[in-house]
């Protein structure tokens, strides 16, 4: 089978009241044009083709690094005028599959399904029954229950109004028939549109059955075009994956405070509390737990590692039965060895922490490399950044930093040193050596405090 699809992405989305193109806004940390891209992808197909208008240079430099052929419709005058202009582009012994670009959640098992009602002989219609139909072409069935034409909202007369079954838009036809049908097609309507339905119709007239079919679930042919409707998919969508995770095993203490904006693979008994983000790619081991309120982004934390409430964690390596938090921010470059502890209110950055090494609260370590089982005191900052350049602080295994202490880089620590607390250490220390930089206390007996001057 030789397959093209076009998507339809050419509307400006006036009730997104945005200036961003409708189809380029996110469902899921990813816009709803790449959602259907990704689901034509997997159905394996000969060309994409991706019909732009409003925003249409905005699209294209979303998609540059696709393999999609962009079609200009310069005039918005309906979705058959859309596909007209699709016409020169697809191969004559192709089937079209037409989607469009606000319809994110569409599944590929349904439109395979719809792919395989295509013959010479028949066409597939995707349909879905509405309690409320408003706004949506009514399925129009004779008698016998065939398919006879779709008509628009505005065209529709009392009888027709009371159709539930509603056209979904998405169709699969053999392409030598649209090439026959759409040059037919006239705006003489109420919307003076090119109606894409038309050809239900056409399809009628030269005896190719339409066979119709409907979604698993009626979700899955929703559009977007306010932000109500976005904000409504979204959950839709965190709730199939929530569900997925748990039939997995993971436990998720409340399934409605959960948003992942990307892939997360979970081990066994992976335990995350509520608004949690996941975005990027992320990968949790065995016996993981994540606390509340926590932002982790394209990390791997391995087997029982506990992160506390309110961190955030980006392009970090995590090892095993770790601690992490509460309020600590692992920042892109991080890499913690088994056994590690980064407490509360600690940042790293380009940071290897050694197997068994803490830094317990109130410090940064940044552009640094920690030997195993070091202790990082209170309030101990590398000065990696000279107003121009970054420089390495590398310390050895077994180091101990007293609190408030400033490690000026490049700097070297060897091995069992000690640093005193309220050090400022520039110059390299030497294995097991205790330095010290602090200024001797003075007390003076004498002194009198301040008294507030009256007038």
């Amino acid at each position: 089978m030789i397959l093209d699809i076009v998507i339809l992405a050419a509307g400006k989305g006036t009730r997104m009241k945005s200036n961003l193109p409708k189809v380029l806004h996110n469902i899921a940390g990813k816009s709803m044009l790449s959602h259907v891209v990704d689901t034509a992808n997997q159905l394996a197909c000969d060309k994409l083709h991706i019909v732009t208008g409003h925003g249409s240079k905005e699209v294209i430099k979303a998609f540059s690094h696709n393999d999609v052929n962009f079609i200009q419709q310069a005039q918005q005058l309906g979705t058959g005028h859309a596909v007209q202009q699709c016409l020169e582009y697809l191969k004559d012994d192709s089937i079209t599959l037409i989607l469009y670009g606000d319809v994110p959640l569409i599944k590929t098992t349904t439109l395979q399904n719809l792919l395989s009602n295509v013959s010479n002989k028949s066409m597939g219609l995707l349909t879905v029954e509405m309690q409320n139909p408003t706004g949506y072409g009514r399925i129009v069935r004779d008698e016998k229950g065939t398919v006879q034409n779709i008509t628009e909202q505005k065209d529709a007369n009392e009888k027709e109004l009371a159709i539930r079954e509603v056209n979904t838009g998405i169709l699969a036809v053999k392409t030598e028939h649209l090439q026959e049908w759409l040059p037919k097609l006239s705006k003489d309507n109420a919307q003076g549109e090119y109606y894409l339905t038309d050809i239900i119709a056409m399809a009628v007239a030269d005896d190719i059955e339409v066979v119709t079919q409907q979604p698993d679930k009626s979700w899955e042919v929703i559009g977007v075009n306010n932000r109500v409707q976005q904000a409504q998919l979204e959950r839709i969508y965190q709730q199939q994956l929530s569900e997925k995770l748990m039939e997995q095993g993971v436990s998720l203490l409340d399934p409605n405070r959960f948003d992942c904006r990307g892939e997360l693979s979970c081990g066994n008994d992976v335990v995350i509390d509520i608004n949690c983000i996941f975005e990027g790619t992320n990968q949790l081991g065995n016996g993981v737990v994540i606390g509340p309120n926590c932002t982790i982004k394209n990390a791997t934390i391995a087997d029982n590692t506990c992160v506390h409430a309110n961190s955030v964690i980006e392009d970090t390596i995590v090892g095993s039965d770790c601690l992490i938090g509460p309020f600590a921010r692992l920042r892109p470059g991080t890499v913690l060895k088994n056994s590690a502890k980064i407490g509360n209110f600690v940042e790293t950055k380009k940071a290897l922490i050694g197997q068994g090494s803490k830094i317990n609260h109130l410090s940064y370590i940044g552009d640094a490399q920690l030997g195993e089982d070091v202790n990082v005191g209170a309030g101990t900052i590398t000065c990696n950044y000279d107003g121009v350049n970054k420089h390495q602080t590398t310390i050895g295994d077994n180091v101990f930093v007293g609190s408030n202490s400033s490690l000026v880089a490049p700097l070297t620590i060897g091995s069992g040193a000690t640093i005193g607390a309220g050090s400022t250490v520039n110059k390299n220390v030497d294995d097991n050596a205790l330095t010290l930089t602090r200024s001797p206390q003075k007390t003076i007996k004498t002194w009198k405090r301040p008294v507030k001057i009256t007038q």
